[in-house]
């Protein structure tokens, strides 16, 4: 087996810690030690560079590339296939070497990745987002057809739902199709036809059956949550995290304390709506409004939930903001008052505690998977991050660079 050294650079670890001088040394796609002057069978030489671990996005849309509904309808149905393609190997670029998808990608990219038909970020599924009758995932339109971003399939199971029977039977087909994690929108949104962000949605006995059967098959839940009542329906059911978070209290931040519960905020993803209809993507105008309204709220949200000691994972709901930007988030993430070292600690640690995966990834320690990335200038200032990586490795290969 080959011996490789990083050597001469510096090493944020993602405990928290600051970067601090280290070589790192990887065999058979783990790392094996860490210290000062390291040998091995091979050198890469990262002087004034710093060695990061492989970060994570713990919500994304990799069949999705964009927001413009009209066009998304003259794409062929295969079309979303090839262009996960493209959207992994984009987020790869940008130091990310897991992801948690939020919502349409199925077991054939995961086997696609396995299989090494193409490169990219290790992927945890959901497969689809489970949703009530004129819920979030619900795409009928006033005009009486359904605009489907996601349509079912035979590995991708339709999400809506509306009952406990009917959840039940839900997740367990979630689950046969390969769901490493079940979605469920207990709120309405932004980017959803006939609801509001601020609308509960689900039960509580049907969110119960939910949680019941995901525990069960041993997987977490993640909630699109955005108004206050849905965000705490979720929390009394016991998902795992809370995704978006809009429009948190304080009882909703002291229950996610108490149950030890996650946010991903996804600061991005309604500045990327905004961003989008400058641009010129056919965004229905209401869709494009409630946007511009929860942009404030969105933040103030994060920053006491920041504050309070909430646990954070990074997540951006890319491509509501764009593939390959995804790092924009870290920048959002000081905005809301984390500090570069804890919004980079966002990204690898607890990311990969969330994800459970903390044994194996997060933290560049000896006996963990050989994720690493080598970045240009200071790790601490996360302006332009994805301009400054100049490698990506996952598990001991070089993928970038």
């Amino acid at each position: 087996m080959t011996r490789t050294v990083f050597r001469g650079g510096s090493l944020f670890d993602g405990t928290g810690a600051p970067p601090a001088p280290a070589d790192v040394a990887i065999e058979d796609g783990r790392i094996v030690d860490i210290g000062p002057g390291l040998d091995g069978d091979d050198a890469i030489d990262v002087t004034g560079r710093t060695l990061l671990p492989g970060m994570f996005d713990c919500h994304v849309h990799l069949t999705l590339s964009h927001l413009d509904t009209l066009r998304a309808m003259e794409e062929p149905f295969s079309y979303q296939f090839f262009a996960a393609a493209r959207n992994l190997r984009l987020t790869l670029e940008t130091g990310i070497t897991t992801v948690r998808d939020a919502w349409g990608a199925d077991l054939g990219v995961k086997q696609a990745l396995a299989d090494g038909l193409i490169e990219g970020p290790r992927v945890q599924a959901s497969i689809a987002m489970l949703s009530q009758t004129g819920g979030h995932g619900d795409d009928w339109h006033a005009c009486g057809s359904d605009v489907n971003l996601w349509p079912p399939h035979p590995g991708r199971p339709s999400g809506i739902v509306d009952g406990p029977d009917e959840m039940r039977r839900r997740v367990r087909e979630l689950v046969r199709a390969g769901a490493d994690v079940i979605k469920v929108a207990t709120t309405g949104g932004v980017l959803s036809p006939r609801d509001k962000p601020t609308q509960a949605q689900f039960r509580d006995d049907e969110l119960r059956v939910l949680v019941e059967e995901a525990t069960a098959a041993g997987i977490p839940v993640m909630a699109h949550a955005q108004g206050m009542s849905g965000i705490k329906a979720a929390l009394r059911a016991g998902v795992r995290s809370i995704e978006h978070g809009i429009y948190l209290d304080d009882e909703a931040i002291s229950m996610m304390l108490e149950r030890g519960t996650y946010l991903v905020p996804t600061l991005a993803a309604p500045l990327g709506v905004l961003d989008a209809a400058d641009a010129g993507a056919a965004i229905p105008a209401d869709q494009v409004r409630k946007a511009r309204e929860v942009v404030d709220a969105h933040r103030d949200s994060a920053r006491r939930a920041i504050a309070a000691g909430v646990p954070v994972a990074l997540g951006t709901d890319a491509p509501i903001s764009p593939h390959g930007q995804n790092l924009r988030e870290l920048e959002l993430l000081v905005g809301a008052g984390m500090t570069p070292a804890q919004a980079l600690v966002a990204a690898t640690r607890t990311a990969a505690e969330l994800c459970r995966l903390g044994d194996e990834l997060g933290t560049v320690e000896p006996g963990k998977r050989a994720d690493l990335v080598v970045l240009r200038g200071d790790p601490l200032d996360v302006s332009g991050y994805r301009e400054r990586i100049e490698g990506v490795w996952q598990d001991g290969r070089r993928l970038v660079g």
